[in-house]
């Protein structure tokens, strides 16, 4: 079976009996605050991609050294898909919970899947061909060091084994990128355009790792993978360094709010990144449906059960969650209060 994602709007919508413009989507951690896009000229719509500099922009932008390989990809969903039929029967690492593509993708290719807990300090390595690392963890939001992955790496290489880092969440602390290390074998850095430039309809990702691998993937995913407009918007949006600095700055100030909203209403996040806040709670299918009945659509997970929120954008967005949070609490509908809170309850 297929994993589930969150972000899908219409089967709500389907569900609920709620019109999709009747909702605030909350379910996948996309920035609400996109990275402007101009006008494309006429003739990048025309021609097909050429040549354009684009790996040596993202190097720079990421930090990869010049020996390193740099594919730009059609979103790294692609590359989580496409990688394990670049590699021989392998014994692989996937942190659990986690991004459950990694896992489904990499079984469904015929690999030996090992679930691993997603807070591990020491997995054990002598017995993978491949870790598979999400850093921040997705859903979780949990942090491994650098230099912990860099070791593992070290580990990993010394036995030709292969560290696979999906970043999709780290662009709000990039210093903790291990893009900086590619180039030598056994590493591969994923890193995507959809999160925190908010641009997950252009498809658009990049992989840093070994050139021969880099390359193995290339002729995977086929000529002409990412289209010329997706090339042109990339270059000019991992350039624009004041925008992204400033996007840091707006993200960091709203997760804290949403982190001290949800704490308010009873939902302490128990992890969380600049985009997102993963919220544990044994009666979170309960919550799902209440704030789904009103509108809101969180990310729902069954094992272990817990609710992912993702950013409000607008001032009436945040409005709106908190009167959800407000109104769907179980204490208000006889079931197991949710919260405590003493003295008036303030807004998001």
């Amino acid at each position: 079976m297929a994993p589930d994602h969150g972000g899908g709007l219409r089967a709500a919508a389907s569900a609920w009996g709620r019109p999709p413009a009747d909702w605030l989507d909350l379910s996948t951690g996309i920035s609400p605050w996109s990275w402007p896009v101009p006008a494309i000229p006429t003739p990048v719509w025309q021609r097909l991609p050429e040549p354009d500099g684009l790996p040596d922009i993202a190097r720079t932008w990421a930090g990869a050294p010049e020996q390193a390989g740099c594919l730009p990809v059609p979103g790294t969903q692609a590359v989580i898909q496409r990688l394990p039929h670049c590699l021989p029967p392998s014994r692989v690492g996937v942190p659990h919970p986690g991004y459950a593509e990694h896992a489904h993708c990499w079984r469904q290719a015929g690999h030996h899947v090992i679930p691993l807990p997603h807070d591990s300090v020491a997995p054990p390595l002598e017995t993978l061909d491949v870790l598979v690392w999400i850093n921040p963890n997705n859903p979780t939001g949990r942090r491994t060091p650098a230099g912990r992955l860099a070791a593992w790496h070290r580990q990993l290489a010394a036995r030709s084994g292969l560290l696979v880092v999906d970043e999709a969440f780290i662009d709000t602390e990039p210093v903790a990128s291990l893009a900086t290390l590619t180039g030598s074998e056994g590493l591969l850095v994923l890193r995507s355009l959809g999160k925190f430039f908010g641009l997950a309809g252009l498809r658009a990702g990049l992989v840093f790792g070994p050139r021969a691998l880099c390359a193995r993937l290339d002729a995977e995913l086929g000529p002409w993978a990412v289209s010329h407009p997706a090339r042109w918007v990339m270059a000019r949006a991992l350039a624009d360094r004041p925008w992204q600095v400033a996007q840091r700055y707006r993200l960091a100030g709203a997760a804290q709010r949403l982190a001290d909203c949800l704490a308010h209403h009873g939902l302490p996040p128990a992890g969380g990144t600049g985009l997102f806040q993963y919220c544990p709670h044994p009666r979170a299918a309960t919550l799902h449906g209440a704030l789904a009945a009103r509108g809101i659509l969180t990310r729902h997970f069954a094992e272990p059960s817990a609710l992912r929120f993702g950013l409000p954008g607008q001032s009436h967005d945040w409005r709106r969650l908190e009167a959800a949070l407000r109104a769907a609490s179980p204490d208000r509908e006889g079931g197991e209060p949710l919260h405590h809170v003493d003295g008036p309850r303030g807004d998001c």
